[in-house]
C-alpha cells in the first residue's frame, strides 16, 4: 500500500484481466449500512439480484451466489454433481485449466487432460474422440474454461457441446467463465451448459468475493446422486432459501448491494451492446499491438479474446526474450499503470491488457499510451504508431450514440 504522502497525482490505471476497475455508484452501493439478512428489505435485495442474474446469465436456469472466489465455484460446480474417483475430461488451454485440474485431483477425482499449446482454445474435436471412446460412459463431466485469463484465448463452447452430443455421450458440461462473464458472449441454455462456473470480480466490476453456479436441470439432477462430500457449496439448501430471497448461511450482504447496482448496468447498456463494446476495444488493442510490430499470444483469430490481449515479448538477441515483468515494473513505477503478468509457463515472457468491465475509449487509449511509453523507457524494440493504430479504428468504428449517454 502506498503511504498517503507519497500517492501520485491522477488515477491509478488498473488494467490487469482482473480483478478490474470498480464504478463509483458500485462502491457508493457497497458503503450502504449493513442490514439484516433475514429481514424483508434484504428479502427485497435477494430476490432482485436473483432474478436479474438470470438475465445477465442469459439463463433460465437457477444462478446461486456464494460468499466466494472463483475458486470456491469451480469447487462448488464439481462436488455437487460428482462422486469420488470420478472421471473428468478436461483441456489444457492455460493456467487457470491447469489449476481447475489440479482442484479437481484434490478432491479425489480423476481428471484426464487433454495437452494444449497454451496458444489455442479447446479443441472439439479432440473432446468427440476422447467421449466417442468411451461407450461405458465412464467419463461423468467435460470441464473447459471458455476465456482463458492467462492467454487471451476464448474457445468455441458450442463446438464442445456439438462434440458431445455427436458422440451421445451423457456426461455433463461445466465452463469456467469466471473472466468471460459480462464481457463475452455466453449461451448456457443455447449451448447446453450444465453447469456455468463464475466470479464477481471481472466483467461484473466488483471487488473479489462473490462467485456463482449457474446450474441447469441436469446438474442438479446429479447433485441428488452424487457422493462428494459438500456442506457450504451444497445446491439444494442455498436454491431452498433462495425461493424466498434469502441464503442459508451469512450472505456478503454489501457486495450484494454492489452487484444489484453492476446488473442494472449491465442490463441497462444491454447484453449485445456489452459485448460489442468489448470486441471494439479488443480490435482496437490488437491494431496497436500489431503497430508496435508485437506478436499476440492467440494464434487463432477466431479465438481472441474480448477480455483481454495477452502479448509476447520480443527476442533479446541473446537467445531469450526481453523481460515482461521488468517493462511491467518500469510501467507501474513511471505512469502508475498495473499490467497483468505472465502465469507459470508464461512468466516473463507475456503481459497481459486488461480491457474489459468499466471501460470505455479514453481508458483504453490511456493504458495503450501507457505501454507504448513503458515500452521505449523499458529499451524494449517495437515500432512507434500503435497508439495510434488504435486512435483511427476507434474514431472509424465509433460506438452507437445511445451508448454514449451519461449514466
Amino acid at each position: 500500500m502506498l503511504e498517503l504522502n507519497s500517492h501520485p497525482a491522477g488515477r491509478h490505471f488498473l488494467q490487469i484481466p482482473g480483478p478490474t476497475n470498480v464504478p463509483d455508484d458500485v462502491l457508493r452501493a457497497i458503503d450502504h449500512p449493513t442490514i439484516d439478512h433475514r429481514g424483508p428489505e434484504f428479502q427485497k435485495l435477494g430476490l432482485k439480484v436473483l432474478a436479474d442474474a438470470k438475465k445477465v446469465f442469459q439463463t433460465e436456469q437457477p444462478v446461486i451466489v456464494y460468499p466466494g472466489s472463483g475458486t470456491g465455484a469451480w469447487e462448488a460446480a464439481l462436488v455437487n454433481v460428482l462422486s469420488p474417483g470420478d472421471a473428468v475430461l478436461m483441456a489444457e488451454t492455460g493456467h487457470f485449466a491447469s489449476l481447475w485440474r489440479k482442484l479437481a485431483e484434490r478432491l479425489g477425482l480423476a481428471p484426464e487432460f487433454i495437452p494444449g499449446d497454451w496458444r489455442s482454445g479447446v479443441d472439439a474435436e479432440r473432446i468427440h474422440e476422447r467421449l466417442a471412446a468411451d461407450p461405458q460412459h465412464r467419463i461423468k463431466a467435460v470441464c473447459v474454461v471458455h476465456n482463458e485469463t492467462s492467454t487471451g484465448v476464448t474457445s468455441d463452447i458450442a463446438a464442445v457441446r456439438r462434440a458431445i452430443d455427436v458422440a451421445k455421450h451423457p456426461g455433463l458440461l461445466m465452463v469456467d467463465t469466471i473472466s468471460s462473464l459480462g464481457s463475452v458472449d455466453f449461451r448456457p441454455d443455447e449451448w447446453g451448459v450444465d453447469v456455468t462456473v463464475a466470479g464477481s470480480q471481472k466483467g461484473l466490476m466488483l471487488p473479489p468475493g462473490l462467485s456463482f453456479n449457474a446450474v441447469s436441470a441436469r446438474a442438479i439432477e446429479a447433485s441428488r446422486h452424487a457422493k462428494l462430500p459438500r456442506a457450504y457449496w451444497a445446491w439444494d439448501e442455498i436454491l431452498a432459501a433462495n425461493a424466498n430471497g434469502f441464503w442459508p448461511t451469512t450472505p456478503a450482504t454489501n457486495l450484494l448491494y454492489g452487484l444489484a447496482v453492476a446488473f442494472d448496468r449491465l442490463l441497462a447498456e444491454g447484453m449485445p451492446a456489452v459485448f460489442a463494446r468489448h470486441k471494439r476495444h479488443a480490435e482496437a488493442t490488437r491494431r496497436a499491438v500489431r503497430g508496435w510490430d508485437l506478436e499476440i499470444v492467440c494464434r487463432n483469430p477466431a479465438e481472441y479474446s474480448p477480455a483481454l490481449t495477452a502479448v509476447m515479448m520480443p527476442a533479446d538477441g541473446k537467445g531469450g526474450v526481453h523481460d515482461a515483468d521488468a517493462l511491467r515494473r518500469i510501467v507501474l513505477e513511471r505512469f502508475n499503470m498495473s499490467l497483468g503478468t505472465g502465469l507459470s509457463k508464461l512468466a516473463g515472457r507475456v503481459f497481459r491488457i486488461g480491457h474489459l468491465g468499466d471501460f470505455n475509449d479514453l481508458t483504453l487509449l490511456g493504458t495503450l499510451g501507457g505501454v507504448e511509453m513503458g515500452l521505449q523507457a523499458a529499451g524494449v524494440p517495437h515500432r512507434k504508431g500503435g497508439v495510434q493504430a488504435a486512435i483511427d479504428y476507434l474514431a472509424e468504428a465509433a460506438p452507437p450514440r445511445a451508448s454514449l449517454k451519461a449514466a
